[in-house]
């Protein structure tokens, strides 16, 4: 069977076992645990729209998960068959950041490539932020100044209370000459934004927003 776990859908399963554990270490009505599983399993079937019987047979016990050890049994066999991110090189780089001549890839030693749902790393000589990432079936690069924020805040990518950081894009306006900076707060270790990364929905309206293509 082939991978066929996107990364944010992964996540979103950590989180819903995490929710099942935290349930029945607190909860003791039985029907209240059965509710909770039962929403548990929809939801994490729902993330799939074609899923097959074998790809269902994979996912459904879920609704086994009562504590941290099966949590991690079930999260082990399913871990296989997460997509992971593309291999990333320094001719990618070059390619998707032409202008930034001197501009060097992060190293990603000891980074799960199943844990990443986008590459973001800050360049504090530039007080840039770089973001490589999947969109629309191609990968993208997305590039901005950053200015860390004086207190946390949510993040627009994944939505939690975090470490932020202004990131603003510079994109060519109509007229000749001029340009239009757009952007938002995002998390400032992208690392720790990927695993509360549960859903492409705000990734997606933030790359439109920073493109001039958001109806928001």
């Amino acid at each position: 069977m082939e991978p066929f776990i996107r990364t944010d859908q992964f996540q979103f399963i950590k989180l819903q076992t995490q929710i099942l554990i935290n349930g029945h270490s607190s909860v003791n009505d039985r029907n209240v645990l059965t509710a909770l599983k039962s929403l548990a399993s929809d939801k994490v079937s729902n993330l799939f729209s074609d899923i097959n019987a074998e790809q269902k047979q994979l996912v459904e016990p879920i609704i086994e998960v009562v504590d941290s050890e099966k949590a991690e049994k079930y999260l082990g066999k399913l871990k296989p068959y997460v997509i992971p991110f593309k291999q990333v090189t320094e001719q990618t780089v070059k390619k998707l950041f032409p202008k930034a001549k001197k501009l060097r890839l992060p190293s990603l030693d000891g980074i799960d490539l199943k844990e990443l749902t986008y590459l973001g790393w800050n360049d504090k000589g530039t007080n840039k932020k770089f973001i490589i990432t999947p969109y629309k079936n191609d990968i993208i690069g997305l590039h901005g100044t950053f200015t860390p924020a004086s207190k946390k805040g949510f993040c627009t990518l994944c939505n939690r209370h975090a470490e932020v950081g202004l990131f603003m894009s510079e994109t060519k306006g109509i007229a000749q000459g001029t340009f239009v900076r757009r952007g938002n707060y995002i998390c400032i270790d992208s690392q720790k934004c990927n695993e509360n990364l549960i859903s492409l929905e705000k990734l997606e309206d933030f790359i439109a927003v920073l493109k001039g293509k958001s109806n928001l």
